[in-house]
């Protein structure tokens, strides 16, 4: 459990500020909303894959059934991301892009707390270990 841990939140600091840096750069063209759901999207399939491959190594699950789980966390995602980001753009309406990504950051790591538990206890399923 400790290296699934160690990965996941290496995983996740590594996501969410390419989240972060992605979403800063669409900005300068999109609305909150939009830069918010392309660069969320983009790094919740590269997360979902390099979890799938380093984090929850063991599991049997498909990467079919694993991409449809983040699917589904990923709406949950968006939603808290998005709706911190825009209440935050409602109280200040002139806060600069850095400010803003500041607060989809901190929204991030409270979705990936929800997410690995998620991931670890619905959507990858451990198959036994050998002993030796």
């Amino acid at each position: 459990m400790s290296w699934e841990v160690g990965c996941f939140l290496a995983i996740g600091v590594v996501s969410t500020v390419g989240q972060a840096l992605l979403y800063w750069l669409l900005r300068g063209w999109w609305s909150p909303a939009v830069a918010n759901l392309v660069s969320l999207f983009v790094l919740t399939v590269l997360n979902t894959e390099a979890n799938r491959r380093l984090t929850f190594r063991y599991s049997t699950a498909p990467p079919a059934r694993a991409h449809l789980g983040a699917g589904g966390l990923f709406v949950l995602g968006y939603l808290v991301t998005s709706g911190a980001v825009l209440w935050f753009k409602s109280i200040y309406p002139g806060a600069s892009t850095a400010a803003e990504t500041a607060i989809l950051a901190t929204a991030s790591v409270v979705v990936t707390c929800v997410r690995f538990t998620v991931l670890r206890l619905a959507v990858f399923t451990s198959a036994p270990r050998r002993t030796r």
